[in-house]
């Protein structure tokens, strides 16, 4: 079955993860967070792609992420690729792909699931076992958010914006809606729609989505097949 064309919208929101080949590491020490985060950075900048939340775990990586055009996010990841990959296994004597597969991403309503996505990714080291609060995993974007580190690498996006009027208005809410954790139903709804590439979000997003952009942007029913009426 051929694959389905990844959905890229441009100026919205993506969850992106990637994920190491057969579950092995992609960063053994400091260094490799520190080298992975400047060719990312380098490549958002380069590829206009604002980065507004992200956690690197030891084997895979999610990104939240607004690209300005329809390329803009393939290109940094391509970026990332090129230059970060080559790095890696020239340090480590070993050869071959880094990555499983292609990255996977998904499109996000704004509105309702930004910040619930924002909080799953920042909150992955705590789901892990890693650290028992997500502002003690040094690798993620929380710090950021709740004023304990700035991070150039952070394009704040308007909702975050719209938290409060000053900066320790925003953090603190931040602060508070990270506390209230993430269910493990919506984890795992933003986890499957992303590896399989579905757009998440209401259904009324969803069916604006699909009548835009002329493709199926969620999975069909058990059923008869569903026909798109497409205008034009």
């Amino acid at each position: 079955m051929a694959r389905l064309p990844r959905l890229i919208v441009p100026g919205q929101p993506h969850h992106v993860i990637q994920r190491g080949a057969g579950q092995q590491p992609i960063f053994l020490d400091t260094d490799d967070y520190l080298m992975f985060l400047r060719y990312l950075k380098k490549g958002a900048r380069q590829f206009k792609v604002a980065i507004h939340a992200y956690v690197l775990m030891s084997n895979h990586l999610h990104l939240l992420a607004s690209p300005a055009d329809a390329t803009g996010l393939a290109r940094t990841m391509q970026w990332i690729g090129r230059y970060y990959v080559p790095y890696f296994n020239v340090k480590y004597a070993r050869t071959g792909t880094l990555w499983q597969g292609r990255y996977k991403t998904a499109v996000i309503d704004s509105e309702r699931y930004f910040l619930l996505c924002s909080r799953y990714i920042e909150l992955n080291p705590v789901r892990a076992g890693i650290v028992a609060a997500p502002g003690d995993f040094r690798w993620s974007s929380y710090r950021h958010h709740v004023g304990l580190a700035h991070d150039p690498l952070i394009t704040e996006h308007p909702l975050y914006w719209a938290l409060g009027n000053t900066p320790f208005a925003r953090e603190a809410v931040y602060r508070h809606l990270v506390d209230q954790t993430v269910s493990a139903q919506d984890a795992t709804a933003l986890t499957e729609a992303t590896l399989k590439g579905w757009a998440i979000g209401s259904e009324s997003f969803k069916k604006a989505l699909e009548k835009d952009v002329r493709q199926r942007v969620t999975p069909v029913k058990a059923g008869r097949p569903r026909k798109l009426a497409l205008a034009g």
